[in-house]
């Protein structure tokens, strides 16, 4: 009896030692596994960081780029729309010289003579004060209609030139550096209608005859 009763108690020993073996061995393969798994994520959540921190970066850049542009942009061009506005004071100097020339009451008048002389020389000044504040006449008359300088508003009949050709000049247009102050209005030429060629050529040999 004692034997067996020995026998019994190595059994469940050795079962329990081998339960207590099996279960270490099983925390030992998950605590691996976990192991395994660990820095899986946490090179997940590293490469998360790191596309943030590069995304905040370029935005930042992008705003810092922003900035350097409109600074400079406000340096070169903060008088813009002074320099629009003074414009008009040529415009107008521009008004009243045609007005005085225009009228035959005061042709051959020598005080509206001095008085043309004088606005003259006050619009050559303006002009040459724009220059040096880098403010340019846009040339227009012979030049092909560039639809990024010049305005056109309305087409006049000349076969004599290239259609497209700016053969009139309403309004000067300027620069302010390379930025457009405000285009030029000119008047562009095109291709006679058939009916007025033929009025041309009428008119041509009627010179010839006389």
């Amino acid at each position: 009896m004692e034997k067996e009763e020995i026998k019994e108690r190595s059994a469940d020993e050795n079962n329990s030692s081998l339960e207590q073996n099996s279960e270490t061995s099983l925390s030992k393969d998950d605590g691996e596994v976990a192991n395994k798994k660990q820095p899986t994520s946490l090179e997940e959540e590293n490469k998360k960081l790191e596309d943030k921190i590069i995304r905040l970066y370029a935005e930042m850049e992008n705003q810092r780029r922003r900035y350097e542009k409109e600074k400079d942009e406000a340096f070169e061009y903060g008088g813009f729309s002074f320099a629009k506005e003074a414009l008009n004071l040529l415009d107008n100097l521009e008004r009243s010289k045609q007005y005085l020339q225009n009228d035959e009451s005061l042709k051959n008048n020598d005080a509206v003579d001095k008085i043309l002389n004088h606005i003259d020389i006050i619009y050559d000044d303006m002009i040459s004060i724009f220059k040096k504040n880098n403010i340019t006449l846009i040339e227009a008359i012979g030049k092909k209609l560039d639809p990024n300088l010049h305005q056109a508003m309305i087409e006049i009949e000349d076969n004599s030139k290239e259609v497209g050709t700016v053969i009139q000049e309403i309004q000067k247009g300027f620069l302010l550096k390379e930025r457009l102050l405000r285009p030029s209005l000119v008047g562009v030429s095109k291709k006679a209608s058939k009916k007025e060629e033929k009025k041309e050529n009428n008119d041509q040999k009627d010179k010839k005859n006389q």
